[in-house]
């Protein structure tokens, strides 16, 4: 049997699950970047800090030596130039350096990684946050179970997601009883997605009341002060 938080779908038609595109990059987005060769000289010159030493990239250190994408869509790599990439995928991007480096060595092994792949998952859940997209398709449901599960107060009939694009921010509300969402393009989620979970009405007027009560309590308490202050004033007249 099932806790109160499980989410439970109706039978799902035979319909294909829609798959997600592959995330396109854009402005202010953060590449990482590293070019390896066979001669050690050649990897050094095309590569923020030696290649050398076996150790591994973190995340924190790919963001440090990443590349950043400028407003018109370029970042700027060593001894290169400009190059374009926002609006492409990792594997186009890829493609275009592999073509690219031709030019100076042979034999380049290029690796691209986009630096902010993550996801921010807000409003009435248990853990909310900014999470690490671990895998490509990852879905609503598995993004909601790395905040902890929606809380009791969510309203399930709303649940809000925020996608960024090029042509500004996409909204799109469902409900996660409804089984149309696992043939929605907005199923799998995409690096900067934003998950919001409502509140239940009740909830709200629950803060709200707890809000109040705290204000009045506040009041009673002042107003209890300045009593005794005139008493006191007033006896010793």
């Amino acid at each position: 049997m099932g806790g109160p938080n499980n989410y439970i779908l109706p039978e799902a038609d035979n319909r294909t699950t829609i798959t997600p595109a592959a995330y396109k990059i854009m402005p202010y987005d953060n590449l990482f970047i590293r070019v390896m060769t066979p001669d050690p000289q050649w990897s050094e010159i095309f590569n923020s800090v030696p290649t050398g030493g076996g150790g591994g990239v973190t995340q924190e250190s790919a963001a440090l030596l990443g590349y950043s994408v400028d407003d018109n869509g370029f970042i700027l790599l060593p001894f290169v130039g400009k190059l374009e990439v926002a609006g492409k995928t990792l594997s186009e991007i890829k493609i275009n350096l592999d073509s690219t480096f031709q030019n100076y060595v042979k034999d380049a092994s290029i690796t691209v990684r986009l630096v902010n792949n993550y996801i921010s998952i807000l409003g009435e859940v248990s853990a909310p946050g900014r999470y690490p997209m671990t895998k490509d398709r990852l879905n609503i449901f598995e993004a909601l179970s790395m905040a902890g599960d929606l809380s009791v107060y969510s309203n399930r009939q709303k649940v809000q997601l925020i996608r960024p694009t090029s042509y500004g921010p996409i909204v799109k509300e469902y409900s996660l009883n409804d089984r149309t969402i696992l043939t929605s393009e907005f199923y799998y989620l995409m690096p900067n997605d934003i998950i919001y979970a409502q509140p239940l009405k009740g909830r709200s007027f629950q803060i709200n009341s707890s809000t109040y009560s705290l204000i009045l309590s506040s009041i009673a308490t002042i107003l209890g002060s300045i009593t005794t202050l005139f008493v006191i004033f007033g006896y010793n007249r």
